[in-house]
């Protein structure tokens, strides 16, 4: 069994979280030292924070915790959801001194500081997370430099919009998959009837597992993978990823995704639910601070259940830009935004959510089957 790995010992590094509207947040440094910055948000999971430090479609952003103590089961490397980190910083209100787990290996703050990223404890989190509710996501700048340095460095920053954050976090090459949930899932897994492609926008490895318990032998591929590309390894259908950045400027994807609808079962997650929308002729804008967190309310509109989802967004697809070109099956109960579409023509369907959850609840796990289902039925 693990001991307890304890955080880095006093004295305290003074830093500073500086947004572009010019508030600024004090704290103490944790993780790497140095200046980061990316579009400030938050995430209202209680639990999951290696989860979220390790999904790709946190790239380029300063991710606050709402709850109020982080770190107190540390870190270990199965409950990564990729590679590494990919996102710009991490923000929490109280570091837990102690991190105490059997499965712990490192601290929240030596992980942080092994993969080069930034954070900062002691920050009025509660504050941050009303400010940024209320002004909307906005860039930011954190580190242990003087504040007015940070700021000159949040108001210079690029913002989210226009930036094609999937091409940085894409695999380079095509790999195979085959890795199920195991431990997570014993006895779920079926044998592979099926072959995916799975184009990888920044996937999550949960997503992958859950392909794979549900029945499918996998082919990850670079996101600018072409349409003639993934025909020629045969799939029996196409899975697109979770992924950062603005849908609209992932434009090579937009255009394989395009070409491909109606020639194979496809079904899309988060980004790749946005980049199927996009696809069939609708359309996105970007949220005021996004839907972040394990507790997303939404309704399926054919069933009337009402699922508690994991979600990490900050664009959304237009609904009236859908009208005659495909139907919305899921809406946001919170603001009525679009969850979830369905083709009728094709099948092709895809969720705004994550269903695969990791961390968050199983609630919508039924996609999966959903998937297989279309597949087989295509298949016949």
């Amino acid at each position: 069994m693990s001991q307890p790995a304890s955080q880095p010992p006093s004295p305290r590094r003074p830093a500073h979280l500086a947004l572009a509207d010019g508030r600024i947040f004090p704290g103490f440094a944790m993780g790497a030292s140095g200046i980061s910055v990316g579009e400030a948000v938050f995430t209202t999971g209680m639990t999951g924070y290696q989860e979220v430090l390790t999904d790709p479609s946190y790239c380029g952003q300063v991710v606050t915790m709402t709850a109020p103590q982080i770190g107190n089961t540390g870190t270990n490397g199965r409950d990564d959801e990729s590679r590494a980190p990919s996102l710009a910083g991490f923000v929490v209100h109280e570091l837990s001194p102690i991190a105490s787990n059997w499965r712990c290996e490192a601290s929240l703050s030596e992980y942080l500081e092994r993969h080069g990223i930034v954070g900062i404890h002691g920050v009025d989190t509660r504050a941050l997370t009303r400010h940024i509710r209320d002004q909307g996501a906005q860039m930011a700048a954190l580190g242990d430099a003087p504040p007015e340095r940070l700021l000159e460095a949040a108001r210079a920053a690029a913002p989210m919009t226009g930036r094609n954050l999937a091409a940085e976090v894409s695999t380079r090459e095509s790999y195979r998959w085959s890795e199920g949930s195991g431990e997570w899932n014993p006895g779920e897994s079926r044998d592979a009837d099926f072959h995916v492609v799975a184009m990888d926008f920044g996937v999550k490895y949960n997503i992958l597992r859950c392909l794979v318990d549900a029945g499918c032998s996998l082919t990850v591929v670079p996101a600018g993978t072409s349409a003639e590309a993934i025909l020629a390894l045969e799939p029996d259908g196409v899975f697109l990823s979770n992924g950062p950045g603005d849908p609209s400027a992932v434009k090579e994807g937009i255009e394989t995704v395009r070409a491909l609808v109606g020639k194979r079962p496809i079904f899309g997650i988060c980004l790749g639910h946005q980049i199927l929308c996009l696809a069939l002729g609708g359309s996105t804008y970007k949220l005021k601070f996004g839907h972040r967190g394990l507790n997303q309310p939404v309704k399926d509109l054919a069933t009337g259940r009402v699922e508690v989802t994991t979600q990490n967004h900050g664009f959304c697809v237009d609904m009236e830009s859908l009208a005659g070109k495909c139907e919305v099956t899921h809406v946001h109960l919170n603001d009525d935004t679009c969850e979830g579409i369905r083709h009728p023509e094709s099948g092709a369907f895809s969720v705004q959510y994550h269903p695969e959850a990791s961390a968050g609840p199983h609630d919508a796990r039924y996609l999966f089957d959903r998937f297989t289902d279309l597949m087989r039925a295509q298949r016949t």
